[in-house]
């Protein structure tokens, strides 16, 4: 299946070896937009109905941020993809395809089958921020962060009663810890903003790692204080 790529850089799940950004032809009717600057690339196209699909990488917005909105009737030949990563992990395989109300189904087909044909995985969803996975799991991460705060166990007791009860690989403390707690606080942050619901409200441990992260990076940046200052 041909299609057209713009790389914008700094994709947050695709590497540049991947074979969705290496694989793309130009004057295909399909498009595909990655990286950071996904949506701004989106809006400056100058003429995006000749393609017959175009695929945005979104983070953690919705994809009428970048297409807009109108009475529930929105929805066109432009979807919107996310591929599921948890913070420093590597990507996983499942991507998360966007549709509005009235998106074209045979967009959504092809869509579907060229995510497929470079061995990922689709899950169809509507135009919610966060989507699927991050509404499902944020909530049950936070629990996990509360109750260790609270007392009600050690961190390994927690995370051994979790994976004996129901059969995870990995506890969610140890999961968080090794993936970045900084991260899951900036998900459940756009996520409270968004919904304003208080299980998306990101945990106090996740806050103190996003606030360490932030000052050891300004402090690196500024460097060693200067003979003379304290």
């Amino acid at each position: 299946m041909q299609y057209e790529i713009i790389n914008t850089g700094g994709s947050p799940a695709f590497e540049d070896s991947h074979a969705l950004l290496t694989q793309g032809q130009a004057k295909a009717s399909t498009l595909v937009i990655v990286g950071n600057q996904a949506g701004l690339a989106f809006r400056q196209l100058s003429q995006p109905q000749r393609y017959t699909l175009i695929l945005i990488e979104l983070g953690l917005e919705c994809l009428g941020t970048h297409t807009g909105e109108s009475r529930g009737q929105e929805g066109s030949q432009i979807l919107g993809f996310s591929r599921f990563r948890l913070g420093e992990a590597p990507s996983t395989n499942l991507v998360e395809l966007v549709r509005q109300p009235q998106s074209v189904e045979s967009a959504i087909l092809t869509a579907k089958a060229l995510l497929e044909a470079k061995g990922l995985q689709v899950s169809v969803c509507a135009d919610f921020a966060g989507r699927i996975l991050n509404r499902l799991i944020r909530p049950y991460y936070n629990g996990a962060l509360t109750r260790l705060d609270e007392g009600l166990a050690s961190a390994d007791d927690l995370d051994m009663t979790l994976k004996l009860g129901l059969g995870y690989p990995e506890g969610p403390i140890t999961l968080l810890e090794r993936t970045g707690l900084q991260h899951h606080f900036k998900a459940t942050q756009a996520l409270f903003e968004a919904y304003g619901q208080s299980a998306y409200a990101p945990a106090r441990r996740a806050r103190v790692a996003y606030e360490r992260a932030q000052f050891a990076s300004l402090s690196a940046s500024e460097g060693p204080p200067k003979k003379g200052q304290s």
